[in-house]
């Protein structure tokens, strides 16, 4: 059974759509004790670090998480999903959960792709690089690009974290995977079939970098 972490962010009916097609049992949810009877979570979101850090501690899902990560359970992270994962971010100058070492950094205004002046938030397709194998990132095309939506982007403390990265204006981090551990900054849900490859992976993945 695959849990979705209700914690007020949003986007979980489209992710919930996506297992659907998928034909992948799930339930969402923000009760701690319904989550632990899931096999695999998926901690998606959209909206402000701050908010979304005030909703995790007021139902003791910061915790949660944090005990599920050490506990070896495939955990993906999905943009917002992804940034909380971090100390810090730059939005709102918030404390997040600490479990993936580095903070979370806002594009720069006058992020730039030569002469052109990019727009924030990074909104579209882009193309994510990938560093290594990985099951959860098995069976992609080459070509493939996937649907991004935001103005920060996380900056891992320790590099051997990356696995993705993506150009806008400059080189940042759009995935990581550590263990048991993957978070995306895109939205695999609303990136078609390579997305779909992805969440297809996860929920078959054990948890292991084999």
């Amino acid at each position: 059974m695959i849990a979705i972490v209700d914690y007020r962010a949003g986007n979980l009916t489209s992710v919930a759509r996506a297992l659907d097609y998928l034909e992948q049992p799930h339930l969402i949810s923000n009760d701690p004790a319904v989550l632990d009877k899931a096999t695999h979570v998926i901690f998606p979101g959209v909206g402000a670090a701050g908010d979304a850090m005030h909703h995790l501690r007021e139902t003791s899902l910061d915790a949660w998480l944090k005990e599920w990560v050490r506990g070896g359970k495939p955990l993906l992270g999905i943009c917002l999903g992804m940034q909380v994962i971090f100390e810090s971010s730059e939005e709102d100058n918030a404390v997040c959960l600490g479990i993936a070492p580095g903070q979370v950094r806002r594009f720069s205004n006058d992020l730039r792709q030569g002469d052109q002046l990019l727009k924030i938030p990074h909104m579209g397709w882009n193309h994510v690089t990938f560093q290594r194998h990985h099951p959860v990132f098995r069976n992609l095309p080459e070509d493939a690009e996937f649907y991004f939506v935001h103005s920060y982007y996380p900056a891992p403390a320790d590099n051997r974290w990356i696995i993705g990265l993506t150009d806008y204006g400059n080189s940042f981090c759009s995935a990581i995977a550590h263990k048991n551990l993957v978070a995306v900054q895109f939205h695999p849900e609303k990136s078609g079939k390579p997305g779909l490859q992805i969440l297809s992976n996860f929920c078959c993945w054990s948890g292991g970098n084999a």
